[in-house]
């Protein structure tokens, strides 16, 4: 196409655009913006909103968040929504997370029924008396900061404490004294993460420094740098300790993650890590005599070729692996720490039919954490004897195992499913002996929420693949079509639907709503083949699969176009917004929650270029037409029925900037002739997720209504003599 048809079209494009507009949206220009790659030429009619802080672009936001936040103040069930989600957290026990174990204290966030975010305590001794440490909230009055890191000295008397504002992810991190409670004068920033790891005789550590603490900065996540602090120095003398700098032999790219650590269980040596969203990193470590040189002479211990798939345990002077060379369900190698040789490494574990989600270590055993995409299994390999051993379950489901003293041979296992809330067991692995876990209670619910039924399928996609679907759904359901189902899913970076109980959504079941999760390609639910076939090139397998979802639905009763709706967050944004783009047909509804929308563009944004391994670039003509084929705002046409839709940003989002989600909204305004609303909601109160809890049910209580209001739910409508 030459550029000037292109230039054409865009103009007609404007005025078909101008001519079709709904009167209730905000006026969105259009410009001629093109950008040509490899002789093919990609308007961009929307170029204009990526100048985030212009004030053009920012009135257009604010005029269209009032009109979203309007109409769905209008919209009955939803305050009541809120009601009842605030109702059943006031059923749950406390909930304890980011626990660590240090110096014979256990540090902890605890975040109690009605809080909005949690406070980090500590306990000496793991059931010792549990004494308050930090309240974010108390912090700086009239501010909303939300913890993200918590790491203690290794004898406990320091706390590396990392918060951040309105859910930006990028924050500051401060150091507490234990036994005063005193934070010291010491601040970093920006950061994100906090604390990487202390040093051993705990008077300094390495920390991670971002360029940038402007989420919106193009450059703001490039040349990160590990920088050491020595406690009591001002912070602006901290040594540049890792980077693209201090170590150009290595080839650190900018959209590239520095991260330095020590391991008391290879205490010889120092360990570095260059790694991306690719799950093979690069790995080198230097001799703990090193640690404090001009310069560091860093030795590899794996490079990606070597598809150590970000996985490992350091153990009896060796390093396990897990690796999807000639395994798509994964394998457990080892090789000498001192001389690592991966090409010969040896076979610990040989792959299972299951796939290997994870392992971790404890004092003697590898404890290896199977899933067959739905339920999963525990092995315990125990490297004296070489003999594996199943781990019996308390049922099943899915399981998060962790361990809090690497020195002991105890695990914790929170064993959760679709229907189960989150249940917390420690198993003896000497014994194979499972008791209730003493921090995280069961939460009990009202009697309704047992009357819920779990159905696992299969359907086969567009290609005759079967793809694994989990419903959820209410004892006695009608399959007449007349079911409002919600349909989810993500597929990207091997990351699985993993079942889990969430009340929030479970709710709705109880009101007759169908929950739908297919388990797409670009999930890593059946392996690493499984990834890799919605992965780049093969990524319309992700959308095709969730399409194919829906019509299993609909062909089966459980719901039908009218009443269907989709929903996907983040990189699901591409699932959800090219779904309904390629089959507008199938959907009443959807939700692109602070979704990547616009993948020709991801690139420029402060996140685009280290999500290059997972989607790819412009700047190679094969992957550029394949970022093509993702992106949901190319692939809006004008004249189309689209269903009602809302796209999501978070105003403080470091990982999917607001534009991306803004484009998306913008195009379905202009070019939808459905009549049904095309809104953008902005939540200037968080970023891409938030710990506030009160945010988020104000947020997921504007999606879920406007789904369901839009898929006709009795309980969800418009209220009397509203526009």
């Amino acid at each position: 196409m030459s550029f000037k048809l292109v230039k054409i079209c865009i103009f007609l494009l404007f005025l078909n655009s101008w001519s079709y507009a709904q009167n209730q949206y905000p006026h969105t220009k259009t410009s001629g913006d093109i950008d040509l790659h490899f002789g093919v030429a990609y308007p961009d009619p929307y170029r204009w909103m990526e100048d985030i802080k212009n004030p053009e672009v920012e009135a257009w936001f604010k005029e269209q968040a009032n009109l979203t936040d309007k109409t769905l103040s209008n919209i009955n069930g939803r305050d009541e929504l809120i009601a009842t989600w605030k109702m059943l957290n006031g059923l749950e026990n406390p909930r304890i997370n980011s626990r660590d174990f240090r110096g014979g204290r256990i540090f902890y966030r605890k975040t109690l029924p009605g809080e909005s975010v949690g406070k980090v305590y500590y306990r000496n001794g793991l059931y010792g008396e549990e004494l308050l440490l930090f309240d974010p909230l108390a912090f700086e009055v009239g501010k909303t900061l939300s913890v993200s890191s918590i790491l203690p000295s290794h004898d406990g008397k320091y706390v590396g404490i990392s918060y951040s504002e309105n859910g930006a992810e990028i924050g500051t991190l401060i150091l507490v004294d234990v036994e005063t409670k005193k934070v010291l004068k010491e601040r970093f920033s920006p950061v994100w993460g906090g604390i990487m790891e202390w040093n051993f005789d705990n008077k300094g550590f390495w920390w991670g420094k971002l360029s940038s603490s402007d989420n919106t900065n193009e450059g703001a996540l490039k040349n990160s740098k590990v920088m050491f602090h020595t406690m009591g120095q001002d912070p602006k003398m901290d040594k540049e300790y890792f980077s693209n700098v201090t170590s150009p032999e290595l080839g650190i790219e900018p959209q590239e993650w520095p991260w330095v650590f020590v391991s008391n269980y290879m205490p010889e040596y120092i360990f570095a890590e260059v790694s991306t969203v690719q799950a093979e990193k690069r790995i080198y470590y230097a001799p703990i005599s090193d640690i404090h040189k001009p310069k560091i002479n860093w030795k590899t211990i794996s490079e990606q070729k070597d598809t150590i798939n970000g996985v490992y345990e350091l153990m009896n002077g060796k390093i396990y692996a897990a690796t999807s060379k000639g395994a798509p369900n994964f394998k457990i190698i080892a090789t000498d720490a001192a001389a690592p040789n991966w090409k010969n490494a040896e076979v610990i574990v040989s792959e299972k039919a299951d796939k290997l989600d994870n392992f971790i270590r404890t004092k003697d055993y590898l404890v290896l954490v199977y899933t067959d995409g739905i339920n999963n299994t525990l092995f315990k390999y125990h490297p004296q004897t070489r003999v594996t051993s199943q781990i019996t379950l308390p049922y099943s489901g899915t399981g998060f195992v962790f361990n809090l003293d690497k020195k002991s041979n105890t695990i914790f296992v929170n064993m959760t499913s679709w229907s189960k809330a989150m249940q917390e067991f420690e198993i003896n692995l000497d014994n194979n002996q499972t008791q209730l876990s003493k921090f995280n209670k069961q939460n009990v619910y009202p009697k309704e929420f047992e009357d819920i039924v779990v159905e696992e399928v299969e359907v086969t996609g567009h290609d005759g693949v079967k793809i694994p679907l989990s419903l959820i759904y209410k004892k006695g359901l009608e399959k007449n079509g007349e079911n409002v189902c919600i349909m989810e899913s993500y597929g990207a970076y091997g990351s699985s639907m993993t079942p889990y109980f969430n009340y929030a959504s479970t709710y709705l079941v109880t009101k007759g709503v169908v929950l739908a999760y297919p388990h797409v390609r670009g999930g890593g639910e059946k392996g690493n083949a499984w990834y890799k076939a919605g992965f780049k090139t093969t990524k319309p397998n992700t959308w095709k699969d969730f399409n194919s979802c829906a019509e299993y639905l609909i062909k089966n009763g459980f719901t039908s176009p009218k009443h269907l709706a989709g929903t996907g967050t983040s990189a699901g944004g591409i699932l959800i917004t090219r779904a309904i783009t390629e089959r507008p047909d199938l959907y009443a509804a959807a939700i692109c929650d602070v979704g990547c929308a616009n993948t020709m563009r991801f690139e420029a944004t402060p996140n685009g270029p280290g999500n290059v391994p997972e989607f790819g670039t412009v700047q190679d003509s094969i992957e550029c037409r394949a970022l093509y084929e993702m992106d949901g705002v190319a692939h809006v046409q004008y004249g189309v029925h689209y269903p009602a839709v809302m796209s999501v940003a978070g105003w403080t989002d470091p990982r999917v900037i607001a534009w991306q989600p803004g484009k998306f909204a913008a195009a379905m305004q202009n070019n939808s002739k459905s009549g049904k609303p095309a809104l953008l909601k902005v939540n200037y109160d968080n970023g891409h997720f938030t710990e506030d809890i009160n945010v988020a049910f104000s947020n997921y209580a504007d999606q879920l209504s406007f789904m369901l209001w839009q898929c006709g739910h009795p309980e969800f409508t418009k209220k009397p003599n509203q526009p």
